[in-house]
């Protein structure tokens, strides 16, 4: 079976507050980490009303306090948005508080609208198409101290928290096999480039000090439940939420809808389209039988799994179900990327 393991966007949903949204993702944590989740990342995004994660190295801090042995990380700090000497200390500190337990996952993209993206930067002299460079520095932030070397993070320097680049294009793909760093593809929202992203990756892998073979993470979506009928019902609180995004009007997690393929356009039908090749949705069966189709497709060395789901208990339980049905699989178990 692949590694498993959990993507949280730490959802406010509709009625609720960032409070609870980040009290949930705590007692998500220790949900997965008790059932046997390998790590467990937080993803930024900014100015969204439906995600609480922003400040992702306090919410990592957060979690990674409330829990015991599951990683903790990013999925991912968005790079251009931070100076990479701030990143590595922000990093260098939580390795500090939680040794070997601290994963620095990596993107290039400014995580929400070009409008936010200018008051993050308070400038448009950042460029994204500096983030190898940025990630380079970054890197050197967080390994052994080098000659004549002037700026130090402290904490950070020779920490060496692992990096992961993250991705949903060849862009990454590369960067990542140049790097010999490991590779997650956000298939879980961003399918389309995710066979030829995979096959690049693999094909121009060097190895690197953190990595000796590729190892590919795939965002991938599951809503899980006791009975088909139930699980598609949760779902709809995630595609709504997506078609809301693509819209251009994110908004808080809306409650699960009955007949809800009735209320869509031929537009919001074509997106959802999309949406199906990395996600699974059923009960404890139907959950196995995709993911090990998934698996066999992509040969993918670990899933990082996501649900948008509107109820805390039932996202939970959703959890539950997919280690259990996942645990099951037949495929040879692959060494761990730490």
């Amino acid at each position: 079976m692949p590694v498993l393991s959990v993507l949280d966007l730490s959802p406010i949903v509709a009625g609720a507050d960032a409070a609870q949204a980040l009290h949930n993702s705590l007692g998500l944590a220790q949900h997965t980490e008790a059932l046997g989740y390998h790590r467990y990342w937080v993803a930024e995004h900014h100015n969204m009303a439906g995600i609480a994660s922003a400040a992702t190295a306090v919410v990592i801090g957060h979690i990674a306090a409330g829990t015991s042995s599951i990683r903790v990380g990013s999925g991912g700090i968005m790079l251009p948005n931070h100076a990479p000497l701030m990143v590595a200390e922000q990093f260098g500190t939580l390795a500090a508080l939680f040794p070997d337990r601290i994963d620095l996952g990596l993107g290039r993209a400014p995580g929400t609208d070009g409008v936010t993206a200018h008051a993050l930067r308070r400038t448009l002299h950042s460029d994204p198409n500096q983030f190898p460079n940025d990630v380079l520095e970054l890197k050197g932030y967080l390994g052994k101290v080098r000659e004549n070397q002037k700026v130090m993070a402290v904490p950070g320097q020779g920490s060496n928290v692992p990096l992961y680049i993250l991705g949903s294009s060849l862009f990454g793909a590369q960067l990542a096999a140049i790097l010999g760093l490991p590779f997650a593809f956000a298939s879980h929202f961003a399918p389309a480039a995710m066979m030829r992203a995979i096959a690049l990756y693999r094909e121009e892998f060097t190895p690197s000090e953190q990595l000796s073979h590729p190892y590919v993470m795939l965002g991938y979506n599951i809503c899980a439940a006791d009975t088909e009928a139930e699980a598609w019902h949760l779902r709809t609180s995630g595609l709504r939420a997506l078609l809301n995004l693509r819209m251009g009007k994110p908004g808080p997690l809306p409650a699960p809808i009955d007949n809800f393929e009735a209320t869509l356009s031929a537009e919001e039908q074509a997106i959802l389209a999309q949406s199906d090749a990395a996600a699974a949705v059923g009960n404890a069966a139907q959950i196995r039988q995709q993911v090990s189709a998934f698996v066999a497709k992509t040969q993918a060395d670990e899933l990082i799994i996501t649900a948008q789901i509107f109820d805390h208990e039932a996202r939970c339980r959703s959890y539950s179900i997919a280690y259990e049905a996942c645990s099951n699989l037949n495929p040879d178990t692959v060494a761990l990327a730490q």
